[in-house]
């Protein structure tokens, strides 16, 4: 499987937390180094429209693999592209998944860092065996906010409930960082694992 790279966030830790659970990874940072793999991860922190600027050399690549129905998850940042904006900023994302990502309301302290629970809504094989209200980490100052809540299979509350973990056929996005989110986040990659390995 590959992780992204495009120059948004320190990639060290999503790499040992998915080669824990048994992936094989490889970074990718050109479309010159694309190659067939069973999965993307799609991480990222920073800004929306360097993020989007930063990520168009490799978007044609990632378009197609999506179309051959490859697993992709989308953490942080890397959720936020899945969709087409961000009121943070200009650029576009891959637009995967109608609607925009917008602030925290202002009565919140801003980024929303630390720990905070995950409020299941809806079935989904990437949040299976995991307890109820179970803790995640956090860093972020704005989210999706889907046109279709269907692909809502998670929400959280910090000021507002927001949609912390979305999924649509072979997408998978998580506005929170499972590679820091102890053994919570140990269980959703390897749920992960299982998705790519079927």
């Amino acid at each position: 499987m590959a992780i992204l790279d495009y120059g948004v966030g320190n990639l060290f830790s999503l790499e040992c937390a998915l080669k824990k659970v048994g992936l094989n990874t490889v970074i990718i940072s050109s479309p010159s180094q694309w190659k067939p793999v069973d999965a993307l991860v799609l991480p990222g922190v920073g800004n929306f429209a360097a993020a989007s600027q930063n990520l168009k050399p490799l978007k044609p690549e990632i378009l197609n693999t999506v179309e051959e129905g490859v697993p992709l998850l989308g953490i942080c940042l890397g959720m936020q592209l899945l969709f087409a904006e961000s009121e943070e900023s200009e650029g576009r994302g891959l637009s995967l998944f109608q609607g925009k990502n917008v602030r925290l309301p202002k009565f919140v302290k801003v980024p929303h860092m630390g720990w905070n629970t995950l409020s299941r809504v809806k079935q989904s094989d990437l949040l299976e065996g995991l307890q109820e209200e179970a803790f995640v980490y956090f860093v972020h100052s704005y989210y999706p906010n889907p046109l279709n809540e269907d692909i809502i299979v998670a929400k959280t509350t910090y000021g507002v409930p927001f949609a912390s973990a979305i999924t649509k056929k072979s997408l998978y996005g998580t506005q929170f960082h499972p590679e820091k989110s102890g053994e919570t986040g140990t269980v959703i990659l390897e749920n992960f694992a299982r998705i790519v390995k079927r």
